[in-house]
């Protein structure tokens, strides 16, 4: 069993699962593990449209605090990434131990 991991932002919770995939460089989350509800899909810009893995952005608002862009998922995901289809990624603004 893998050890557990947790997602956070300015001490709050994002995340936590013991089944995580390391691709890229980032920790990679089950959507049932995910704090959905403290996450709402950004804005897509021209880059994402274009990205062929059809990424999705998150912003999060916690605590009267928010961020933008600061977690991800692939919903069109090609060979690659098609087994991190769904799960969140989080950029450097969150904290992954």
């Amino acid at each position: 069993m893998q050890p557990l991991k947790r997602a956070t932002w300015r001490g709050a919770l994002l995340a936590e699962s013991n089944r995580t995939v390391e691709y890229g460089g980032y920790t990679y989350f089950p959507r049932s593990a995910v704090r959905m509800h403290l996450l709402h899909a950004a804005a897509k810009s021209e880059s994402d449209r274009a990205c062929p893995h059809g990424v999705q952005f998150y912003d999060i608002v916690a605590d009267g605090a928010r961020a933008e862009r600061i977690a991800w998922s692939y919903e069109v995901p090609g060979p690659a990434t098609e087994h991190i289809a769904h799960w969140i990624g989080f950029w450097a603004e969150a904290k992954v131990e």
